[in-house]
Formats: C-alpha cells, sequence, structure tokens
C-alpha cells in the first residue's frame, strides 16, 4: 500500500512537469499570463488612482500651508503699510494744522497753543484737553478751531490736563453780533449743543441764514471768530427784545486738535 501512495504522487508530479513544460514550449502560458495581467490590470488602475489622490492630497495640504504662511507674511506686511500711511497721515494733519495755527497767530496777533481733546461728555456740553497748568493753561481763556470757530473757554485747570466748557453749555453766555450788520446780543447755551440768541433790539431786522459772530461788548473773546447761523427768529409782540435760534458750527465729532489763546 505505501508503495501505491508513493507512485500516486509521482504520476501526478510528472504530469503537472509536462503541463508546465508543454505550456512553456507552446507559448500557452503568455494567454494565462495575459488573462492574469488583464484580470489584475484594474485592481492596479485602483492602487494607482488611490496612491494619486493620496499624494495629491498630501502635496495640496502642503501647499495650503504654505499659502497660508504667504499670507500671514502679506498680512503682515499690508498692517505694517497702513501703520505708516497712518503716521504720515496724522504728521501731515499736525503740520497743516500748526501752519494755520502761525497763520492765525500772524494774521490776528494771537498768541495760540495747540492741544489735543483727550474726552468729550456730551450731556455736560464739556471737552478735556491734554495741557494744564503745568503748561501755562489758565481758566477763562478761550479754545478755538483752525478755522477760527470758538469752541467754548477753559473752565478747569489740573496740572496735566484741562476742562473746557462749550459754547452750548447752559451756564455759557458771551456778546455776539450778526455778520455786516449793526446788530447785537447775546448768545445763550440750552445745552446739548444747542445756542440762542438773546435781547436781541425788537427795531433790527435778523433773517434766516444770517452769520454769528463773536462781539468785541464781552471783552473775554476776541472779536470775529464763527459760532453760527440763524436758524429760527421768534419775535413776539409780548416781550421787549428779539430772540433767534442759532444753529452753531461746533461739531464734537469733529473736535480733535484745538488751539488755546493765552493772549490777544
Amino acid at each position: 500500500m505505501r508503495k501505491l501512495f508513493v507512485l500516486k504522487y509521482i504520476v501526478i508530479f510528472s504530469l503537472i512537469l509536462v503541463v508546465f513544460i508543454v505550456f512553456n514550449l507552446t507559448g500557452f502560458s503568455g494567454k494565462i499570463k495575459n488573462s492574469f495581467y488583464s484580470l489584475s490590470s484594474s485592481f492596479q488602475e485602483i492602487l494607482w488612482e488611490s496612491g494619486n489622490n493620496v499624494s495629491d492630497f498630501w502635496n495640496g495640504f502642503f501647499n495650503s500651508e504654505k499659502i497660508k504662511q504667504e499670507m500671514d507674511i502679506l498680512l503682515e506686511e499690508n498692517q505694517e503699510l497702513l501703520s505708516r500711511l497712518v503716521d504720515l497721515e496724522m504728521l501731515k494733519k499736525e503740520n497743516d494744522f500748526l501752519r494755520s495755527a502761525i497763520e492765525i497767530e500772524k494774521n490776528n496777533s494771537f498768541k495760540l497753543q495747540p492741544v489735543r481733546v483727550i474726552g468729550k461728555d456730551i450731556s455736560r456740553d464739556s471737552i478735556l484737553i491734554n495741557k494744564g497748568s503745568k503748561d501755562g493753561i489758565l481758566s477763562d481763556m478761550p479754545v478755538i478751531t483752525v478755522q477760527k470757530l470758538l469752541v467754548g473757554k477753559i473752565s478747569e485747570v489740573y496740572e496735566n490736563f484741562s476742562e473746557v466748557t462749550l459754547l452750548t453749555n447752559k451756564d455759557f453766555s458771551l456778546a455776539v453780533q450778526i455778520f455786516e450788520k449793526d446788530i447785537y446780543g447775546v448768545a445763550k447755551g440750552k445745552g446739548f449743543l444747542s445756542l440762542y440768541i438773546d435781547l436781541i433790539p425788537k427795531e433790527k431786522e435778523v433773517v434766516v441764514k444770517d452769520i454769528v459772530l463773536t462781539a468785541i461788548l464781552g471783552g473775554i473773546f476776541p472779536e470775529g471768530l464763527l459760532i453760527g447761523e440763524v436758524l429760527e427768529i421768534n419775535n413776539s409782540d409780548v416781550e421787549s427784545f428779539q430772540k433767534a435760534i442759532i444753529v452753531p458750527f461746533l461739531s464734537l465729532e469733529e473736535l480733535d486738535e484745538l488751539l488755546v489763546i493765552n493772549d490777544f
């Protein structure tokens, strides 16, 4: 039995060897290989495509990281350029402001001191400026803009800053005149940036759009500073004087760089 078993395996091995030799001699193995490659080619394409997708993903990832770094650098450079532009614009604005202040001094014999607004309080019609007693600021000094617009006067003085009461404050009053007319009155603040003129003689003709200026009568402010224009005239038969509502040229939002009149 053992010999029969061994003989069977020898026969099977011999047949396999013959088949292999025949396939190699006849070229039939090429067909088998071709069939194998045809079947495997689709799997190879899938593997190659997956590999390319993975490669593209990592390339895109690293490229996006590189782009992000470049964008961060550009953003930083842009911010630096903007900062320089702001500095240049601020310097130009300051130079223009000082040039205008010098021109006002030359034309009006004013002694001026440039100041900057550091606080605003519309509820009290007041502002804070960045100079005080150590800078020679005193109470009642007039405060104006470079356009010769009256802002108010110094009301409280501290060492390093001062409070300015705006001309629209309820406690504020000053002598005024109508531009190019022999008409005088007293401007009084109503609060919240509003203003009116009282004590206008009834026989004087005041019209809407008349320009209101400071008058020399008061003595506290130089003559000819801009205040505002007439919006409305109240001429009552039971009143001894006329009144006029004034739209002040003063704009709290635009108050930034100002001038204190030290002497005039």
